[in-house]
């Protein structure tokens, strides 16, 4: 009788220079007194939205994804001498944009009546990185006008040597669950100061 012996063979792709793989999704930025991780696939931007801003990214698709960081004078000691995080977002408010249509409205699509932008914060956190206090915020802002369905904003900021430092990371809503939050997530959490 003779027995039949099936082989299964397994094909994975050779590493052949022995080096392990790396995470090529995002690339290292140092700036001044500053570093995070940057979408590989995203651009520098020449757009100057904030004060003090001195690095801006952009994805290449779309501009409504993008990361900023900016760098202010400051005679706080510490992020805490802010108050809490949601009085630190109230004084840095102009990240979140400006309503720019003061007019009468009707109370549509969830806003109140002559409303027309809305921001939640959806989580905040207080890391201590390295022996620095951060704040870390999360915030969703809404328009009128439906664009994107929002635009979901992280904020990470933290005070040293006399500067106030921000990185703010975003991306819109319908692209948020599409993937880019992996990238605006990621670039907000690696930012850190020296």
């Amino acid at each position: 009788m003779q027995h039949m012996v099936k082989l299964v063979f397994v094909l994975m792709p050779a590493n052949v220079f022995g080096k392990p793989k790396k995470n090529t999704d995002f690339k290292a930025y140092n700036g001044e007194g500053f570093k995070l991780s940057v979408p590989a696939k995203w651009n520098p931007s020449k757009e100057v939205e904030y004060p003090g801003q001195v690095l801006r990214y952009e994805d290449n698709f779309d501009t409504t994804s993008n990361l900023a960081v900016m760098i202010t004078p400051t005679d706080k000691q510490s992020i805490t001498d802010y108050g809490a995080p949601e009085e630190f977002l109230s004084q840095v408010n102009y990240l979140l944009g400006k309503q720019a249509y003061f007019g009468k409205t009707a109370s549509e699509g969830g806003f109140e009546e002559d409303a027309v932008a809305t921001a939640n914060i959806l989580e905040t956190s207080t890391p201590v990185i390295d022996g620095k206090q951060y704040y870390c915020l999360s915030v969703l802002t809404r328009t009128a006008d439906g664009d994107e369905g929002g635009k979901h904003q992280l904020i990470t900021a933290t005070v040293s040597g006399g500067k106030l430092y921000i990185c703010k990371a975003q991306a819109g809503d319908k692209r948020w669950f599409k993937g880019a939050r992996k990238f605006v997530e990621t670039s907000a959490s690696s930012f850190s100061v020296a």
